[in-house]
């Protein structure tokens, strides 16, 4: 590998399927997508915008679970090989860290969760409601079992918040899109910093949309990758077409100890809306990636992201190849 990964983890089964010797792309699909469908459970109306890392010798994922009343619930779910999921019947029921915000902890929804290992627990971090209006919701899980919940992260509106997988300069750090209270038309990405999971500040603006394909939001996608060029990220734009919003997505990389800073951003989306799944569901058009598996001894990574708002599809790239083309596509 001429990319270096830093403080990556060896996932020598994680879902894998080579470049087709016709394709391309430097991201491609797989070709039993989608690999989670919307009724993998009894409850639910559509499974997608999940999260899932490696664990125990395995994988385990929290998973936005859209039940047949069109609440939005998380669940957790377990798989030996990442591709084949046993999705739990029942959201998970949070324990609340502190029982006396558990009034300011109420739960009415949550959703597009992701999930991050920083130093002994998984960190969950997700859509969560306040006054019913969309915030940050912070929990932390040994096991995949029992789920503590904290102190929301930050004011309503907020989405997409994502943390880095570990402490930057002593603190914990935090990318984030505010919001609107509706189905957001604007969005930049803005980095946040905590000495304790608790409060949150020493906010930093860290990129507005700037190409046709992004032109109307960009939020975080995925938990950052540590390489030797920085921070490998991959986050979703969306374009306001004649027929509505496309959400495609692309990849940049910011600095590694300011990561506020962005070093290289690809002009390009490197996935966008164009299988039948991607194009058709309760939403069309849709391609959202919420989590990334990264092999430190391949460079393999497996992204995991949600279609039409309905299933979950996986698609493949290496860190060698998706930083190659940042670099050489790069809009700044």
């Amino acid at each position: 590998m001429k990319t270096k990964i830093i403080n990556g983890q060896s996932i020598p089964n994680m879902p894998w399927q080579d470049r087709p010797q016709d394709c391309t792309d430097v991201v491609w699909r797989y070709d039993k997508n989608p690999v989670i469908k919307r009724d993998a459970i009894s409850c639910a109306n559509s499974i997608f915008n999940s999260a899932v890392v490696p664990f125990e010798g395995g994988f385990a994922g929290v998973f936005r679970v859209d039940d047949k009343r069109r609440a939005m619930e998380l669940h957790a779910g377990f798989s030996d090989d990442g591709i084949n999921w046993k999705i739990n019947e029942e959201r998970i029921e949070f324990v609340q860290q502190d029982p006396s915000t558990a009034e300011a902890n109420k739960w009415l929804y949550g959703y597009d969760p992701r999930v991050c290992f920083i130093e002994d627990r998984y960190w969950v971090s997700w859509c969560n409601a306040y006054n019913a209006q969309p915030t940050i919701g912070i929990a932390y899980t040994y096991d995949f079992r029992t789920f503590t919940q904290c102190e929301n992260a930050f004011l309503p509106f907020n989405r997409n918040g994502v943390l880095f997988p570990r402490k930057i300069n002593g603190k914990y750090v935090m990318l984030s899109r505010p919001s609107d209270s509706g189905h957001t038309p604007f969005g930049d990405i803005y980095l946040s910093q905590s000495p304790d999971m608790k409060y949150w500040g020493e906010h930093r603006h860290v990129m507005s949309p700037l190409m046709p394909w992004e032109s109307k939001k960009i939020g975080a996608g995925p938990i950052p990758i540590e390489t030797s060029e920085g921070w490998l990220c991959f986050y979703h734009g969306v374009l306001e077409s004649c027929n509505g919003f496309v959400y495609s997505f692309s990849a940049c990389i910011l600095d590694t100890e300011q990561p506020w800073k962005v070093k290289y951003r690809c002009e390009e989306y490197l996935i966008n809306p164009r299988e039948i799944y991607e194009c058709v569901g309760d939403v069309q058009n849709v391609t959202f990636p919420c989590a990334a598996l990264c092999d430190a001894d391949t460079g393999r990574i497996a992204i995991y992201y949600g279609c039409a708002d309905t299933v979950v599809g996986l698609c493949f790239t290496t860190v060698d190849r998706v930083v190659d083309y940042v670099k050489e596509h790069s809009s700044i």
